[in-house]
Formats: C-alpha cells, structure tokens, sequence
C-alpha cells in the first residue's frame, strides 16, 4: 500500500499532461476551423450562386458577366428607346435569370451599368446621356430621344 500515493501522484501529473495536450488540440483546432471558415468564405465570393439561392453581400459581379456583356444587354435594352438606369438593371437582371427582388443586387447592378454606360459613352460607341429621371439616368443611343 505504501506505492499507492505515488502511483496516484504519477497518473495525477501524466493526466495533468494529458489536459495541457488536449488544450493546445483544442486551440489548433478552433484556428483551423477559422481558416476553413475563411476559405470557404472566398470561395463563395468567386463562383456564382445556383439558380434560386440568394447572392452573398460581397459577391464579385464581375464574375457574373462576361467582357462588355453589360454594355451589350443595356444597347440590346436601349433599341426599344431611352430607358434609365433602373429599367436597364431590371432588363439585365431577367435577361440573366437573377432575383428581380433582391434590392442589393439590384443597386449593384445599377451602379455597374452607370459605369458601363459611362465608358461606352467615353468610347463614343453611340450611348448618349438624356439627362435624368428622378436620381436616375436617362441612356439612350445616339439619336434617339
């Protein structure tokens, strides 16, 4: 019986030892799972959701459309007539299957195509600016009124 306190004083410091280990797992652990958190994070924000599934707030939308696909659904758009940057955003949105309810998405698009329009109308590609209607541009191609 006199090597019971020092077997118990053993398995005290081997579990002690035992804890401290399981700690540190645990700690490596909670890091990778925050890399993983952020990995798969990115990786949501490079490929484009499925069909019916709602975009992520900081969704690239460049990766949505093609070079210049904008600038060619917003021409496609305007050959009916001037239409503003609101009408052209809900033209793209049907045209490329989107969320017509999403209101972010929406914006975002909007504030692509004033840009896109911008350029186009820089390039002197036939986009002209008829003024505004409401906070919201007017576009139309060259001409037209």
């Amino acid at each position: 019986m006199t090597n019971d306190p020092q077997v118990i004083n053993t398995l005290r410091t081997k579990a002690s030892e035992l804890e401290r280990h399981i700690g540190k797992l645990e700690k490596a652990l909670a890091r990778a799972k925050a890399d993983l958190s952020h990995i798969n994070a990115s990786i949501t924000l490079f490929n484009a959701p499925a069909a019916g599934e709602q975009f992520p707030l900081h969704f690239n939308l460049g990766r949505l459309f093609k070079g210049r696909e904008l600038g060619a659904l917003c021409r496609e758009a305007l050959s009916d007539g001037p239409k503003d940057t609101r009408e052209l955003a809900a033209y793209v949105i049907a045209a490329k299957g989107l969320d017509a309810d999403d209101r972010l998405l929406r914006n975002s698009i909007q504030l692509r195509i004033v840009n896109a329009m911008r350029m186009a109308e820089k390039r002197r590609t036939g986009v002209v600016r008829h003024g505004k209607r409401g906070a919201a541009v007017v576009w139309g191609l060259g001409g037209c009124n």
